[in-house]
């Protein structure tokens, strides 16, 4: 009797496996590598623990770790501490919808691909659009692949990207692009704002897509109606990088022109959980239906007349087309967006509009506060929603250390990414964060400023 099944392969097999394949030694299978590239000692592994003793050396390891249990986060910048319903967990943990997986076997998953055309009927609704997928990657994953699909469509190779754009999904955009003869071509917003004047004189009829982030990196809100008819003057499309929490107040960018919205989906119903898994949001307008990536559900009738949900559109994808698809993406985490489905549906559209107010008026209130504090000064003056930008006049890296000490995540330094802007933080404020946690952290600062 084999005591030990699970281990894969026996040294019979390998011995087997080599003579098979014409070769003396496991060592032989890499001989085409480098010898440079290759690892030339045994890997420095610890000896073997008891499940016990593992399980304790990992509580001590996580243990080292600072998280939002402890810490007052005042840090955004792409991803958001929102409250998650205890509902979304208890739905999306269920055996029937807990997979990453798109099925494509429509007779076995009714259910979980009904909840997935909600979610996309949510989607084009909330954004103001015609449809959307039934998810990406994540949001600069996204981002990127509407940028291909406007290059697509249009058939044209530049991208014109304002500066203020999340500078993560401008690297990763630039990756996409440097595969595919896409020139990417930046617009100045030295004021918070793209600068409209330098934005006329750039959008001419080579430029594929324009694409903005509404509210931008900074918190601010841009002028979109104003970006879509200088686009579109030009045979352009919009793409709009969006915070869909922040669509219960602003208008929703497809109403105001946008051709593909895009946005990560990470504050609708899940966790920030160290970086992902996360949700790409798109959806578009009808004439690019046929371009749009990823998988999409759409609603049918069975031969008995009832209703039932098929993936639908398929012939653009990648396992048909191969490299004539529209995308190489493939399955990705749909139950990221299940969770955003329970959480929208949760909320409603007065909960999600309350929502919204909440992290408006709270921004206001705190930027306000700390405003009033002596050598703190606003870095734009334009409209924001619930992140905002301050000028320090101390270093934001060693302000950061000292506010840490005191049990606060104080934001992110913005001269990383954009060196004009030296002793400036972006810092966001959301539902989690109650008016007695702000004024204690108003208090904190002015104490590690005037030590």
């Amino acid at each position: 009797m084999n005591r030990f099944g699970y281990i894969p392969h026996t040294r019979e097999d390998r011995e087997e496996m080599l003579a098979a394949l014409g070769l003396d030694s496991t060592e032989a299978l890499f001989a085409d590598i480098p010898d440079s590239l290759r690892l030339q000692q045994p890997l420095a592994i610890p000896p073997a623990m008891s499940e016990l003793a593992l399980a304790r050396h990992l509580e001590r390891l996580a243990g080292r770790n600072q998280h939002l249990g402890e810490l007052v986060s005042f840090l955004g910048a792409g991803a958001y501490e929102h409250y998650q319903p205890s509902v979304v967990d208890a739905i999306v943990s269920r055996s029937e919808f807990y997979t990453s997986y798109t099925p494509y076997q429509p007779e076995m998953s009714q259910g979980l691909l009904q909840a997935i055309f909600e979610y996309q009927t949510m989607i084009a609704e909330w954004t103001g659009m015609d449809l959307a997928n039934a998810s990406m990657y994540d949001g600069p994953t996204a981002f990127a692949e509407a940028g291909l699909v406007a290059c697509a469509h249009t058939r044209r190779n530049r991208l014109l990207i304002a500066d203020n754009v999340h500078p993560e999904y401008r690297r990763v955009l630039e990756t996409y692009a440097s595969g595919q003869g896409v020139e990417v071509l930046y617009l100045p917003a030295d004021g918070g704002q793209i600068e409209m004047a330098t934005y006329e004189g750039l959008c001419d009829e080579t430029v594929a897509g324009v694409m903005i982030q509404y509210p931008n990196f900074f918190g601010v809100v841009e002028d979109v109606r104003s970006i879509a008819e200088k686009a579109h003057g030009a045979g352009a499309l919009l793409i709009v990088n969006t915070y869909p929490i922040a669509l219960g107040l602003l208008e929703a960018p497809g109403n105001l022109g946008a051709d593909i919205v895009v946005a990560e989906g990470q504050s609708l119903g899940n966790s920030l959980a160290y970086g992902g898994p996360y949700l790409g949001i798109m959806a578009v307008k009808a004439p690019l239906m046929r371009r749009i990536p990823g998988r999409v559900v759409g609603q049918t009738t069975d031969a008995d007349g009832r209703r039932g949900f098929v993936l639908t559109l398929q012939a653009r994808e990648q396992h048909i087309r191969r490299e004539k698809a529209t995308s190489n993406i493939c399955s990705n985490q749909s139950l990221c967006a299940l969770a955003a489905t329970v959480f929208m549906s949760y909320m409603g559209k007065a909960g999600m509009q309350e929502l919204a107010q909440q992290n408006f008026h709270k921004a206001h209130y705190l930027r306000d506060r700390l405003l009033a504090i002596d050598g703190v000064k606003p870095v734009f003056s334009t409209p924001f929603f619930n992140e905002f930008a301050l000028q320090l006049p101390k270093s934001v890296a060693d302000v950061q250390v000292a506010m840490l000490e005191a049990g606060y995540l104080f934001g992110y330094d913005l001269s990383q990414d954009y060196p004009q802007y030296g002793n400036s933080v972006l810092l966001t404020v959301t539902e989690m964060r109650t008016r007695e946690e702000m004024d204690e952290m108003v208090q904190r600062l002015k104490e590690v400023l005037a030590s």
